[in-house]
């Protein structure tokens, strides 16, 4: 199976070099590229890429916007791109809005080659990319001071989870991996995928990405509190 991927940047020699890496692997392909925010919700609408490779800063409709745009436009049951947002770290009072936009996770513009590959593959896949450090040092800086980081999940919304399973969304919000979490919680790796299916579905989040917000919105882990 091939992965088909656009890339977003308004810097098109970024863009040349993104190509270059991935085009050079033998299941992934570049479908596009746009060089701004309102360029790649055409481009996603027409291309239906499996992953959009997303800058954030760019002008007109950024990439946080614009993430929310391609999110917003898949109709039900229909394909859906996951967002691959990339950073640099004076912009990462950003990341939180984007992964509120939509976004399936995030790198860092310096990230190595093979992690950027490894990264597309593990988001077209259906998983999230939530790096532990970064993830963690991020949402715990900048999680208080964004305009909806206060917003509280109604009670009945994580009311549906069983005891095991909010123990389950914490160590998610950790950013621990489900080895890692079985390993916590002396259980098997099927044991675990089922839980955190089981917490997705009765939250109505997409993914893992969108658990680790929730949990930081819903109080359940707050900033400073992740070693």
């Amino acid at each position: 199976m091939t992965i088909r991927v656009l890339l977003v940047d308004d810097q098109p020699l970024l863009r040349t070099g993104f190509r270059l890496i991935l085009e050079a692997e033998p299941d992934l392909t570049v479908v596009g590229e746009a060089g701004n925010g309102s360029t790649a919700q055409d481009q996603s609408r027409a291309l239906l890429p499996d992953v959009v490779l997303m800058d954030i800063r760019m002008p007109g409709v950024d990439g946080i916007e614009a993430t929310r745009r391609i999110v917003r436009d898949a109709a039900p049951g229909a394909h859906v791109p996951r967002v691959l947002v990339l950073t640099t770290f004076d912009l990462d009072e950003y990341i939180v809005e984007a992964l509120r936009a939509g976004a399936s996770g995030f790198l860092l513009k310096d990230v190595p080659p093979d992690e950027l590959v490894q990264a597309i593959r593990v988001v077209a896949a259906g998983d999230a990319i939530v790096a532990p450090s970064v993830t963690r040092r991020l949402l715990d800086k900048f999680a208080s001071r964004l305009p909806s980081a206060h917003q509280q999940a109604t009670p009945a919304r994580v009311n549906r989870l069983t005891e095991r399973e909010l123990e389950v969304l914490r160590l998610i919000a950790r950013g621990m991996s489900n080895a890692e979490i079985a390993a916590e919680l002396v259980v098997s790796e099927t044991t675990v995928k089922t839980h955190v299916g089981n917490v997705l579905t009765k939250l109505a989040l997409r993914d893992r990405v969108q658990a680790v917000v929730l949990a930081y919105e819903t109080g359940l882990i707050t900033p400073g509190t992740i070693p």
